[in-house]
């Protein structure tokens, strides 16, 4: 996080404001663009567990085409 420039407070939004994509029961993707950034949209890859473990957080991130074939 601190490599890109992301503190809790700007993780938080994206967990919390962000358009989410599941990847299965378990996981997902929470992403968004945040005003006065250039690194948007920024992405948290989550796991949904006994508790809520952000794996990584992704800049200039974009859901692929494949998901629409989905």
């Amino acid at each position: 996080m601190a490599e890109r420039a992301v503190d809790d407070g700007v993780l938080l939004r994206v967990i919390d404001e962000g358009q989410l994509r599941w990847h299965d029961a378990t996981r997902l993707w929470a992403w968004l663009e945040l005003p006065g950034r250039g690194d948007n949209p920024l992405c948290a890859v989550r796991v949904l567990e006994d508790a809520l473990v952000v794996k990584t957080v992704m800049q200039h991130w974009a859901p692929t085409a494949a998901w629409s074939r989905r």
